[in-house]
């Protein structure tokens, strides 16, 4: 598969023959729903928590005898029905994550990628090296190149200079290639990948 690479300031600067194995793929939406559901399993914190039975401090003494008073039988007044009673099947700290098999994961990734590519959303773009830091005109750059909704992904390290302006940026995302992911791929409108991202990726899948 052979896609135009541009510039940040939108000129020409040739093409590059993309792996069909990795950007050539039919996606498959329950490889897709799979990986979004283990990513964000993975990041709950598992923290929420009430005081059930016995975590509420109130007597155990029986509320009144157990025959003759025509009412239900109680035991302790920390049972869930009674106001300030401890809450009945509430939730506990637990850890939400589950497995995913390491192969499903890079495939994942392989249908994400070929989902954007395949939706014509994936743009190959030289560098993403910038002069100035300032946000301003980067916003400018990203209009000249229609990115008002996107995944950004450089080579190993992100230019210091373009991190600093595009995290002002909303909707716009800057990850290096070790942390491109299903979710963020999916949640952008379109992926910029920059040269050294794709041979990075085409050397990861090797």
């Amino acid at each position: 598969m052979k896609l135009d690479v541009t510039t940040l300031d939108g000129a020409g600067a040739g093409s590059v023959d993309l792996n069909e194995a990795i950007f050539g793929l039919e996606p498959r939406a329950d490889l897709l729903q799979r990986m979004v559901r283990w990513q964000l399993a993975k990041r709950r914190a598992g923290t929420h928590a009430v005081q059930n039975r016995s975590d509420v401090n109130r007597t155990r003494k029986k509320l009144y005898k157990q025959k003759g008073t025509g009412n239900a039988r109680h035991g302790a007044a920390s049972a869930p029905q009674f106001r300030g009673g401890g809450r009945a099947f509430g939730p506990v700290v637990r850890d939400h994550s589950h497995d995913l098999p390491k192969k499903v994961r890079a495939l994942a990734l392989k249908h994400a990628l070929s989902s954007k590519a395949k939706a014509e959303t994936l743009i190959v773009v030289d560098d993403i090296r910038v002069d100035s830091h300032k946000t301003k005109g980067l916003v400018e750059t990203f209009g000249k190149l229609g990115l008002s909704n996107a995944l950004i992904i450089g080579g190993p390290e992100v230019d210091v200079n373009f991190g600093r302006a595009a995290r002002a940026i909303p909707q716009i995302d800057v990850l290096p290639v070790q942390g491109i992911n299903v979710y963020d791929i999916l949640r952008r409108d379109k992926l910029v990948l920059t040269k050294a991202a794709v041979d990075a990726l085409e050397e990861r899948f090797k």
